[in-house]
């Protein structure tokens, strides 16, 4: 298929037009919202047929025709990290590999995994976790990228073919897109060669920024966001991260930039042994990291470089649950924010699927860490849950790179309705539903809808595409599992 015509006239940014007689702009009203500035009473969200909030009003009432919201509206949550693939393994490697495990260890399962996957796999696996992400209310996704040749490490006839299957995947189930395709050359600081392992993803830079102005008019043409991912300081030689962010920026000088960094102590050290430097020290001192850059992970700082990574105005990317599955460590949530540092939340390798429950994860984490309760809150934000949601939308809507970051005008109307039937909402005040939600639901949904860019794509707890993406999930899952 050539990458140009890889979504038909049909795949437009809004596939699906507007009700006739709707009109050009859309209403919600909400006894309960969550505003950037807090709880709000009586909110009116108001959209165009481009799915931009136009107003949003509080303290009024709902007009005429107005569709009433079920329960408290939140704003969306930007899922800021996915590997989409690694959905197919989760839970299948929680056994000993080797006599102590670590990371090191679950990355050469995960290699094992990634050498057998096809284009076919790729999109039925995606087209099922988009799903699952928008049913557990992330409306945005930023995909990282880094399979993109074929089994043998050779080039698809079509370069694209496995970007292309992702951005029909996001299509296909309508949450909100940036592509971040991944650049990747060494096994190790100092331009140790690639491991067998890696061939599928190995790019000079030439490939790689070829390969951003084939995908950019697509991307475009779709409504997603495009930019690029330096895989690591282990992965991305000095001079190739020099000129891959210069190419960017002759493309869009605006794209958004992910790097995977500090994430093990063993990379920590082996930065160390390389350059004389921790690497996100090394990174501040020899890249041009401003607020278009998400630090992922960043776990292993010291205060020298929390201080002055927040004052970069980069996002940390923080992925609570794949940190814990991988015994990675913890993020100091106290010391980033201390500075005023952007965050926001991803779901990395996918071992959970909910935003509720990252943000859960990241709090209990401080928690143990610091022997105190409710860490996350703040003066402006007495309640945990309503204040680290606020923070992750919009450090996930900056490291995203698009206008999505909560209810506002401006913004895209992407938000999710709390289902205040569930048992563990009912009768609580707005703030307290969302408590509960995060703290109390016990792994089930309490999300009734979620909406992007003015259009419903989950609604009574189920995405429309549940059925038909589980199964295809499912098969995919079980050709990968039996191909030897």
């Amino acid at each position: 298929m050539n990458t140009t015509t890889a979504l038909s006239k049909a795949d437009s940014p809004h596939p699906n037009p507007l009700p006739e007689g709707e009109g050009a702009r859309q209403t919600l009203f909400a006894a309960d919202a969550l505003l950037p500035t807090g709880w709000a009473k009586n909110v009116l969200l108001a959209w165009n047929d481009a799915g931009q909030l136009q107003q949003v009003k509080s303290a009024t009432q709902s007009p005429a025709g107005a569709q009433v919201a079920t329960g408290p509206v939140i704003p969306g949550m930007p899922n800021l990290h996915s590997h989409a693939f690694q959905r197919a393994f989760a839970g299948l490697t929680e056994h000993r590999a080797e006599q102590q495990d670590s990371f090191w260890s679950w990355r050469t399962l995960m290699y094992r995994f990634a050498a057998r996957l096809g284009p076919q796999h790729m999109e039925a696996i995606a087209t099922w976790l988009y799903a699952e992400m928008l049913e557990a209310g992330y409306t945005s996704v930023c995909e990282f990228q880094y399979v993109h040749h074929d089994a043998d490490g050779r080039p698809y006839a079509d370069d694209a073919t496995l970007s292309l299957a992702l951005l029909r995947a996001a299509h296909k189930v309508g949450i909100g897109f940036t592509l971040l395709p991944v650049l990747y050359q060494t096994s190790g600081f100092g331009g140790l060669p690639p491991t067998e392992g890696q061939r599928r993803f190995i790019r000079s830079t030439d490939s790689m920024l070829r390969l951003l102005e084939t995908l950019k008019p697509v991307c475009n043409a779709q409504g997603a966001r495009l930019g690029l991912a330096p895989h690591s300081l282990r992965a991305v030689p000095p001079d190739a991260l020099r000129e891959a962010i210069a190419g960017l920026e002759a493309i869009d000088r605006s794209a958004p930039i992910h790097i995977h960094i500090a994430e093990q102590t063993k990379e920590v050290d082996d930065c160390m042994a390389w350059s004389g430097q921790r690497p996100v020290a090394w990174l501040l001192d020899h890249a041009p990291v401003d607020a278009r850059w998400c630090l992922v992970h960043a776990t292993h700082m010291d205060m020298a470089e929390y201080e002055r990574g927040a004052k970069s105005g980069a996002v940390a990317g923080l992925c609570p649950t794949t940190e814990a599955n991988l015994g990675d460590g913890i993020f100091d949530f106290s010391a980033w924010r201390h500075h005023g540092g952007a965050w926001g939340l991803g779901s990395d390798s996918h071992a959970t699927v909910n935003a509720a429950e990252e943000l859960l994860m990241l709090e209990y984490s401080q928690r143990l860490a610091r022997r105190q309760r409710n860490v996350g809150s703040d003066a402006a934000q007495p309640h945990v849950a309503t204040a680290l949601t606020l923070g992750a939308v919009s450090g996930g809507a900056q490291a995203s790179g698009r206008a999505i970051g909560g209810l506002a005008a401006g913004q895209q109307a992407d938000f999710v309705v709390l289902d205040a039937g569930q048992l563990a909402l009912q009768g609580l005040p707005a703030p307290d539903m969302l408590s509960s939600h995060v703290f109390a639901s016990h792994r089930t949904s309490a999300i009734d809808a979620a909406w992007v860019a003015g259009r419903p794509r989950v609604q009574a707890g189920r995405h429309a595409l549940h059925n038909e993406a589980a199964a295809a999930f499912v098969t995919a899952r079980n050709q990968l599992l039996s191909d030897n």
